[in-house]
């Protein structure tokens, strides 16, 4: 039920923190991987160290927020890549120049910022499921075929200073519900649902956790104390839900957002 021997599994932003791990979890479980990112470089790195474990993957370049780019990747793949069964879109993330100032006034919003913080996370969600989506419509029939998209504690709760990230997120989570319905409807067989991660330390967001000298910030102290697991997530904890999600073990599961945030979403802080 949990086994995607002979699948196709492409994921988005594969080169990042959660990305390599749901990569990699995915290609343990038997699926062949493609790598999917901007930078060649990491693309490369990343897909050379999936095969180095034993996982059959390959490295795909495209821009998530530019479909002629995507497609052009997409139809760069060799045949027996191109049936495409699973979708996972981890591209994204905040901005530096989007995050406002503790002391800002509201008024010194960066737009632009905000803008391109939207763009990534919301287009970058939905441009690779429409490019893809091509693909999973004619994979062979009967095939269980998932798309899971990332979404983010930000979309459901008011998170400081990330207004556009928060935005976009809940942006995703609305497009999750209303792709999983419109695909379900036409009786495509694709299924769409979201995972929702807590509070995981990556390079994107690590000075706003952690001092220099590694002691908690005070953000990152405010997390842990809403958090009732008492920790930060692990790259890996997002495995075993995105695997059930893509797998035929969820195939009466789709247009739902299951938050992997150790209680945090849970708890009302008293």
């Amino acid at each position: 039920m949990f086994s995607f021997e002979g699948r196709v599994a492409v994921v988005t932003g594969a080169t990042g923190t959660l990305g390599t791990a749901i990569a990699r979890g995915l290609g343990d479980a038997g699926a062949r991987v493609v790598v999917l990112a901007r930078h060649p470089d990491r693309v490369s790195a990343a897909s050379e160290a999936l095969r180095e474990v034993g996982v059959d993957a390959v490295g795909c370049v495209a821009d998530v927020v530019d479909v002629q780019s995507l497609r052009a990747a997409r139809d760069s793949l060799a045949e027996p890549w191109r049936s495409v069964d699973i979708l996972v879109t981890c591209a994204g993330g905040n901005l530096p120049a989007a995050t406002v100032p503790a002391e800002a006034a509201l008024s010194e919003l960066p737009v632009g910022a905000f803008r391109s913080v939207v763009d990534l996370n919301l287009l970058g969600t939905l441009l690779p499921v429409l490019v893809f989506g091509e693909s999973m419509q004619v994979a062979p029939p009967g095939r269980d075929r998932s798309i899971v998209t990332v979404s983010s504690m930000a979309a459901e709760r008011a998170l400081t200073r990330v207004g556009g990230y928060g935005v976009a997120k809940a942006a995703v989570e609305s497009l999750t519900r209303w792709l999983a319905v419109e695909w379900a409807r036409r009786g495509s067989g694709i299924r769409v649902n979201a995972i929702a991660p807590g509070f995981f330390v990556a390079e994107q967001n690590r000075a706003l956790l952690y001092e220099q000298d590694g002691s908690l910030t005070e953000r990152g102290a405010a997390i842990l104390a809403h958090t009732p697991a008492g920790r930060f997530g692990n790259p890996e904890d997002v495995i075993s839900t995105v695997i059930w999600l893509c797998s035929p073990g969820s195939r009466f599961v789709t247009g739902t957002v299951v938050p992997i945030d150790g209680g945090f979403s849970a708890y009302g802080g008293v």
